[in-house]
């Protein structure tokens, strides 16, 4: 793992070209309503228990490293996006859509609420963190 000196995200490679920009979790969710931050906090509390896991804000995106970069929330104006990759298409009523990203598949969940950070959000984030450790 190579750590930015300058905003200290991690990447899986040394000097990985990136948006570099040292910024803290909670700039990215002022003015956000307490319902968004909630099922942010809800999420990062539950992922950061799976190990080796790090967090850290991009410009407009909070980002979860193990091995490489496995979940990018982004929080928007009323939800936040939840992207995570695995090696094929998933089916499930939780993604609301499924693209194609090199040799693998970026999926998206919406959430607007805490209680929308269900089980099986949980399941379809956990295989991705699975993916990224192979």
């Amino acid at each position: 793992m190579w750590i930015c000196p300058r905003c200290e995200r991690k990447f899986k490679t040394t000097n990985q070209s990136h948006s570099c920009e040292k910024k803290d979790i909670g700039e990215l969710f002022l003015d956000k309503s307490d319902e968004l931050v909630l099922a942010f906090d809800t999420i990062m509390t539950q992922v950061m228990e799976w190990q080796p896991n790090s967090v850290g804000a991009a410009k407009h995106a909070v980002v979860f490293t193990n091995k490489k970069a496995w979940l990018i929330i982004k929080p928007m104006t009323k939800e936040l996006d939840v992207k995570f990759y695995y090696h094929e298409r998933l089916e499930s009523d939780a993604l609301k859509k499924v693209v194609p990203f090199g040799k693998k598949f970026a999926h998206h969940i919406r959430i607007r609420r805490e209680f929308e950070v269900d089980d099986e959000v949980m399941q379809l984030l956990k295989l991705g963190f699975d993916y990224a450790m192979e």
